[in-house]
C-alpha cells in the first residue's frame, strides 16, 4: 500500500524547513555579514552605539551562519612567505651559553676561567684558560646533549661538541637541524593560523609549500600589507637581566650582552644580558587590563617551568632592574621589589587600549620562532571576484533551467515534483554549507552545478522503473511503490561511489579541490534525500488527494 507514516512525514518536512531556514541568511548576505561583524566587535569590547545599531539589522532569533566566499570570489590577500629557519639555530646557541657556563663553573680548578667568545650565528664558542682541562670540559658539555625528538633522528643527540685549542665549540647536530626545521615549520603554521583566527578573518588558507615556505590566503582583507601587519609581527617577549645603561646603540656592550633601545624613552638604551631568563614561549595566557593608575596594561601568566624560573630569579635579585623586551625594544625595566611567585605579572607602558589589546592577542598566539621573508604578495580585488560570481550564477542558472525544462517535458507532473525537490535540494546544500561555515570557491560553484545535473539521476531511475511497472499492468499505487523499491539499490550504489570520490578528493586535495569536494559531497547527500524522501512524499500526497485510476509518467 502506498503510504508514509505520519512521524516520517513530520521528520521529512522538519529537515526541509530546517535546511531552508539555515540557508536563508545567504539571501540577505550583506545585511547578515554586517550583523555578524558588529557582534564580533561588541564581543571584542567595542560596544558602541554604531555597532549595536548594525547588530540590530538582523533579528537575533534567526540563524546568521553564512557561506563564506573564497579568495577567488570575494577578493583578499595572498602571501608566500619563507621561514628563516637559521634564526632558530642562532637562538638555540644564544640560550645555551648559561647552561654551558653553569656546568663548567664547579670545575674551575680543572678548566680555569670560562669566557664566551665571539661566535658565528650557528655555533657557541667558549674559551677556558687551562688547555689541559679541555678533555674534562668536553665531557661536561657533552653531558648537556639530549636525544633528538624525531622519528628520523632516533638514536642521535642534539649537540655536537668539539675543541679548537682552548676553545670549546658547540653546534647542532644534523639530525637536530632536520628535526628543528620540521618543528619550526609546524610551529610557524600554527602561530600564523592562531593570529589570523584571532582577528576574525573568514576561512583562511594556510598551508606549507616545500621545505620552508608557507602559503597564506585570506579572503576579505583589503590589502596584502594588512595581512603582513597581522602575521609579520614576531611578538617575541623576553625577560632579561639589566647590566646597565648606554649612551647610544654603538656603545660597547661586552661579550654575552646586547644593547637595546627603550620603547617609551627616546634616546635611552639598556645593556642587557643576551640570554633571557624567561621567554614568551613559556607564556600560557595574556589579557588586556588596567594597572593601579588606570592605564592600559597586559596581564601575563607563565607555565609551571617558566613560573619556577621567574620566581627563582626574582627571589635572588631583589633590588635589581629587570627588562621586559618585546621585539628588540625594552617596554619597561622595573626594579624587582620582592619575590614574585606563581608566575604571573603585569606589563605596563604607554599603551593605548587598542595597543594593549593587540599585544595581548600577539602574546596569546605566541612568538614566531623565526622571521618570515615574503617572497610573493598579491592583493586580489573584489571586482575579479564579482566577475567570477556573476559567471558562476549564469552557469548555475542555465544548468538549473535546462534541467527543470527537461524533467517537465520528459515526465510531466512527476517531472514537476522532481523539479520542486531539485529547488529544495539546492537550498539544503546552502543550508549545510552555512551550518559548518564552509568556504565557497569557483570550484565549489562547479560542484553545485554538477550536483544540479546529477540531482535528477535518482528521480530518472525511479520514474523509469515506475513506467516499466505500469507496462506490466500494475495498478498506479503498486507501480509507484515497486518503482521506488527496485530503483533504490541502483541509486545507493551510484551515489556511494561518487561520494567516495568526493571524500578522497577532500582528504588528498587542498584549497580549491577541497571546495569542490565539499559541495559535491553535500550535493550527493541532499540529492539522495530529496529524491528518495521529498519527491516520494509529494507524489504520495498528490496520490492520496486525487486517487487516479490510471497513471502517466
Amino acid at each position: 500500500m502506498l503510504q508514509i507514516d505520519t512521524w516520517k512525514r513530520v521528520l521529512i518536512w522538519s529537515a526541509v524547513v530546517l535546511g531552508l531556514i539555515l540557508a536563508m541568511p545567504n539571501v540577505f548576505y550583506g545585511r547578515v555579514e554586517t550583523h555578524n561583524d558588529a557582534n564580533k566587535a561588541i564581543e571584542a569590547g567595542f560596544d558602541t552605539s554604531e555597532n549595536r545599531e548594525l547588530a540590530a539589522g538582523w533579528p537575533s532569533y534567526l540563524p546568521s551562519g553564512l557561506v563564506n566566499l573564497g579568495l577567488d570570489l570575494r577578493g583578499g590577500a595572498h602571501l608566500l612567505a619563507e621561514v628563516q629557519v637559521g634564526d632558530v639555530y642562532a637562538a638555540r646557541m644564544k640560550a645555551l651559553w648559561p647552561e654551558v657556563r653553569d656546568v663548567l663553573r664547579p670545575e674551575r680548578g680543572t678548566v680555569g676561567t670560562i669566557r664566551l667568545q665571539p661566535s658565528g650565528e650557528e655555533e657557541l664558542r667558549v674559551r677556558i684558560s687551562k688547555p689541559e682541562g679541555v678533555n674534562r670540559a668536553l665531557e661536561l658539555v657533552r653531558g648537556l646533549a639530549q636525544p633528538v625528538v624525531s622519528l628520523t633522528g632516533a638514536g642521535a643527540t642534539d649537540l655536537q661538541v668539539s675543541a679548537d685549542g682552548s676553545d670549546i665549540i658547540v653546534t647542532l647536530s644534523e639530525a637536530e637541524r632536520t628535526a628543528t626545521d620540521e618543528r619550526t615549520m609546524q610551529q610557524s603554521l600554527e602561530i600564523i593560523r592562531r593570529r589570523i583566527d584571532e582577528v576574525g578573518t573568514r576561512e583562511p588558507t594556510i598551508q606549507r609549500q616545500g621545505s620552508d615556505r608557507i602559503l597564506i590566503q585570506v579572503p576579505g582583507l583589503g590589502s596584502a600589507q594588512e595581512l603582513k601587519d597581522i602575521i609579520g609581527t614576531t611578538a617575541q617577549l623576553t625577560f632579561q637581566p639589566v647590566v646597565g645603561r648606554a649612551a647610544s646603540a654603538d656603545d660597547r656592550a661586552g661579550v654575552g650582552n646586547e644593547i637595546l633601545p627603550s620603547l617609551d624613552e627616546e634616546g635611552v638604551f639598556y645593556i642587557l644580558e643576551a640570554a633571557p631568563v624567561v621567554t614568551g614561549e613559556e607564556l600560557v595566557d595574556a589579557q588586556p587590563t588596567f594597572d593601579q593608575n588606570g592605564r592600559p596594561a597586559v596581564n601575563f601568566r607563565f607555565n609551571p617551568a617558566g613560573a619556577r624560573k621567574f620566581g627563582d630569579y626574582t627571589a635572588e635579585n631583589i633590588g635589581s632592574p629587570f627588562a621586559i623586551v618585546l621585539d628588540g625594544e625594552v617596554i619597561s625595566a622595573p626594579v624587582i621589589q620582592s619575590h614574585i611567585p606563581g608566575g604571573s605579572g603585569i606589563i605596563t607602558g604607554n599603551f593605548t587600549v587598542e595597543e594593549s589589546t593587540k599585544l595581548a592577542v600577539l602574546l596569546r598566539a605566541g612568538a614566531l620562532p623565526a622571521q618570515l621573508e615574503f617572497l610573493e604578495e598579491r592583493t586580489i580585488g573584489p571586482e575579479l571576484g564579482q566577475d567570477s560570481i556573476d559567471a558562476g550564477k549564469v552557469a548555475t542558472m542555465v544548468a538549473f533551467v535546462a534541467v527543470l525544462v527537461f524533467m517537465f517535458l520528459s515526465y510531466g507532473l512527476f517531472g514537476l515534483f522532481a523539479n520542486i525537490a531539485l529547488i529544495v535540494n539546492v537550498g539544503l546544500i546552502f543550508g549545510l554549507l552555512s551550518m559548518i561555515g564552509a568556504t565557497l570557491t569557483l570550484p565549489g560553484i562547479a560542484g553545485i552545478v554538477l550536483t544540479v545535473g546529477m540531482a535528477v539521476d535518482a528521480n530518472v531511475l525511479i520514474f523509469e522503473r515506475i513506467r516499466e511497472e505500469l507496462r506490466s499492468a500494475k495498478g498506479p499505487a503498486r507501480a509507484i511503490e515497486l518503482g521506488y523499491e527496485k530503483a533504490l539499490s541502483a541509486i545507493i550504489d551510484a551515489n556511494i561511489t561518487t561520494f567516495i570520490t568526493a571524500v578522497i578528493l577532500y582528504v588528498m586535495g587542498s584549497g580549491p579541490v577541497r571546495g569542490f569536494a565539499v559541495t559535491l559531497g553535500f550535493g550527493i547527500l541532499t540529492s539522495v534525500f530529496t529524491a528518495i524522501f521529498v519527491t516520494r512524499l509529494l507524489i504520495v500526497i498528490w496520490f492520496e488527494r486525487r486517487r487516479p485510476k490510471t497513471l502517466e509518467v
